[in-house]
C-alpha cells in the first residue's frame, strides 16, 4: 500500500512538473511586435484563428506581444525575454546581433518604399539642406535614409547640422518652424509633408529594399516555430494579396488596430512594398541586393558607433546569407538572412 502510494505521489509530482511553465517552456514560445504598417498582419493572426491553426499543427504554443515601443521590443528579445521579433535590417545588425545574440532574419515582409523621407520647407531638393539644421531621431532608419540621401547628391553630413529630435516631436517642431528640414517615417511623415510650404525631397522609394522589415528570430530556436509562424504568416499574406472583399476586411481590421483611418491606412500600404508571395520575398533576400545593402548599412553604423567601442572595423560582426556568403568576420556571424522556410511555404512544404 506505501509502495502504491509512492508510486501514486510519484506520479503526481511527475504529472505538476510537465504541466509546470518550466517544464512546458520547450512548448511554449513569445515574439514580439509593434505597430508599423508591414508589422499589423502579427496583430491579425489570433483574430483570424489562423495562429491557433498552425499552433496545432506543430504542437506547440506561440504568445505574440505587442510592445508600444519599438526599441524596447527589440531591447527585450535582445535580452532573452523573446524568440523572434519584428525589426528592420539595421536594428538587428545593430542591436542583438552587436550585442551577441546569433539571429536570423526568417521572413522579409516587406521594404519601405516611400515611409520614410526628407521634407524641408523653402527648398526643391536634398542639396539644399546644406547649411540647414535636420531634425530626426539620431542613428535611426531616418538617420541612415539621410545619410545615403547625401551620399547620392554629393554632400555629407559635414554639410549640415543633424538635430535630434523624437518622433513624437517632429511633426509640431516642422509645423512651427520657418525653414524647418526633417527625416521622418509614417505616419508623421504624412503630417509635415502635407504642411504649407513643405517639399519632399527625397523618400524611400529612391532606395528600394534596403530599409528591410523582418521578423528576426534566435538563430537555434525550435524548428516548430520557425515552421508554424513562417505558415501563419503566409496564410494570412495569401489572403490579404487577393485584394478582395475578404483583404477589405483584414485592411479594415489592420486600420482599426493601429488607430489609423482605413484612408490613412491605405495611404501607407501604398508606401509599403508588401511580399504577399513568398517566392518573391525568396527571390528578394538571394539576390546580390541584399549584401550590397547590409554592406552600406554596416558602414553607416560602424561610422555612427553603433558597434561600440570594441570594433575596430565594420567587419567586426559577420553577417551570413542564404547561399553561405559571409560579409564580415566569418568568426562572429550573428546575423544570418535565411530563405529555407519562405521556400517551404512557397512550395506548401511548410
Amino acid at each position: 500500500m506505501k509502495k502504491l502510494t509512492k508510486l501514486a505521489l510519484a506520479g503526481a509530482l511527475l504529472t505538476g512538473l510537465m504541466t509546470s511553465p518550466l517544464a512546458l517552456a520547450k512548448d511554449s514560445f513569445k515574439i514580439c511586435w509593434s505597430h508599423y504598417t508591414g508589422w499589423e498582419p502579427y496583430g491579425l493572426m489570433e483574430q483570424t484563428g489562423i495562429l491557433q491553426k498552425w499552433e496545432e499543427k506543430y504542437g506547440i504554443d506561440i504568445d505574440i506581444v505587442l510592445i508600444n515601443d519599438y526599441i524596447e521590443s527589440i531591447n527585450l528579445y535582445t535580452a532573452g525575454e523573446f524568440d523572434g521579433c519584428s525589426m528592420t535590417n539595421m536594428d538587428a545588425l545593430t542591436i542583438p546581433a552587436v550585442g551577441g545574440v546569433d539571429s536570423t532574419a526568417l521572413i522579409y515582409g516587406d521594404y519601405s518604399n516611400g515611409n520614410d523621407g526628407i521634407v524641408i520647407k523653402n527648398g526643391n531638393s536634398v542639396k539644399d539642406l546644406a547649411g540647414r539644421e535636420v531634425m530626426l531621431v539620431e542613428l535611426s532608419v531616418s538617420h541612415y535614409v539621410l545619410s545615403r540621401a547625401l551620399e547620392e547628391n554629393g554632400l555629407s553630413e559635414r554639410d549640415l547640422t543633424v538635430v535630434n529630435t523624437s518622433d513624437a516631436d517632429i511633426a509640431s517642431v516642422f509645423m512651427s518652424m520657418p525653414n524647418a528640414a526633417t527625416v521622418t517615417w509614417n505616419p508623421p511623415l504624412q503630417v509635415v509633408r502635407n504642411t504649407k510650404g513643405a517639399k519632399l525631397v527625397f523618400d524611400s522609394s529612391k532606395l528600394p529594399g534596403e530599409i528591410m522589415d523582418l521578423l528576426v528570430v534566435r538563430t537555434d530556436t525550435d524548428e516548430r516555430l520557425k515552421k508554424a509562424i513562417t505558415g501563419a504568416w503566409y496564410e494570412l499574406m495569401g489572403m490579404l494579396g487577393t485584394k478582395g472583399p475578404q483583404s477589405k476586411n483584414l485592411v479594415s481590421l489592420m486600420a482599426a488596430n493601429s488607430g489609423a483611418t482605413e484612408a490613412e491606412f491605405n495611404a501607407q500600404l501604398k508606401t509599403t512594398y508588401m511580399f504577399y508571395d513568398p517566392a518573391e520575398a525568396v527571390k528578394q533576400v538571394e539576390s546580390d541586393n541584399v549584401m550590397k545593402t547590409m554592406d552600406y548599412v554596416r558602414q553607416f553604423s560602424f561610422d555612427h558607433g553603433l558597434f561600440g567601442q570594441g570594433a575596430a572595423d565594420p567587419d567586426f560582426v559577420g553577417i551570413e546569407f542564404p547561399n553561405g556568403d559571409v560579409l564580415g568576420s566569418k568568426g562572429n556571424v550573428k546575423f544570418r538572412f535565411d530563405s529555407s522556410y519562405m521556400s517551404m511555404a512557397a512550395k506548401g512544404q511548410l
